[in-house]
């Protein structure tokens, strides 16, 4: 996170108390976190949560947002290994539902992401599945089920990640039209616009969106109100909407103005 000009990292620690100092690398690792969230974690009063944000922001830390906080700039990606655990309750939630709505047999595209691998997981149970990824994880994983077909895509490989990008990637996805695509994202903002961090990345992501008969998204509440600087597309885009709290009245006016279903997992 950018830090202002003559910032001192030692001296600020100093002056934030054990709690301060929790809330602020929790809300630099997640990108936002709920007041009520911080309430139950730290066992105190919302009103003390409220004396330490305003704290964190006069000191230029985070910025308070509605019912939460989120980092002053934050442009950059988590790590995988920690996005791997970040909210996997959530997701396991998340991806228990998407398994619900998708057939024995279906088709499928599962793009890049801790999300889409976590619904990886949850399919292992149906029959016949057939699947085309960008995600190595997503692929070890499903070609293990001896009636599952898994197609992996042509492109770059990641180190980061194992996700797969590139122009061969997108020549490849456009080969096909499968009955589902299970897209995860980074970012969502207001006024529902999907946002993430890679640039080839995101071309993949619209390439399975315009070859699949339904989309469904997933995200979990993190990425609610988070910053990330390419414009996958919109929220519109998608016929499903699995999260695992109920979004800002902005990005459901957005929703149901394009009929987008919306699936709280709770």
């Amino acid at each position: 996170m950018d830090r202002p000009i003559g910032f001192d990292e030692a001296a600020t620690e100093q002056s934030l108390n054990k709690r301060q100092q929790a809330i602020l690398r929790w809300v630099e690792s997640e990108g936002l976190v709920r007041v009520d969230d911080m309430v139950r974690r730290y066992d105190v009063t919302e009103q003390t949560i409220r004396r330490d944000l305003t704290k964190l922001e006069s000191l230029q830390h985070l910025r308070r947002v509605h019912g939460g906080a989120k980092p002053v700039n934050s442009t950059q990606n988590i790590a995988y290994r920690d996005r791997q655990i970040l909210n996997l309750s959530e997701k396991q939630r998340i991806a228990t539902a998407i398994a619900a709505h998708i057939p024995d047999h279906a088709s499928i595209f599962i793009n890049i992401g801790t999300t889409t691998e976590t619904i990886a997981h949850a399919l292992m149970q149906h029959r016949g599945l057939q699947v085309v990824t960008n995600n190595l994880h997503v692929a070890s994983l499903m070609s293990q089920k001896p009636d599952f077909r898994v197609i992996v895509t042509s492109g770059e490989v990641r180190s980061s990640d194992g996700g797969i990008v590139g122009e061969a990637t997108l020549d490849f996805i456009e080969q096909f039209k499968l009955d589902y695509g299970l897209i995860g994202i980074s970012a969502i903002d207001a006024e529902g616009a999907l946002l993430d961090f890679d640039y080839r990345e995101v071309k993949v992501a619209q390439a399975i969106i315009e070859h699949s008969r339904q989309v469904y998204l997933a995200a979990d509440h993190s990425k609610f109100g988070r910053k990330a600087m390419v414009r996958l597309g919109n929220i519109a885009q998608a016929d499903m909407f699995f999260t695992d709290r109920p979004p800002d009245a902005d990005i459901l006016r957005v929703m149901n103005e394009s009929d987008v279903q919306l699936q709280i997992c709770r």
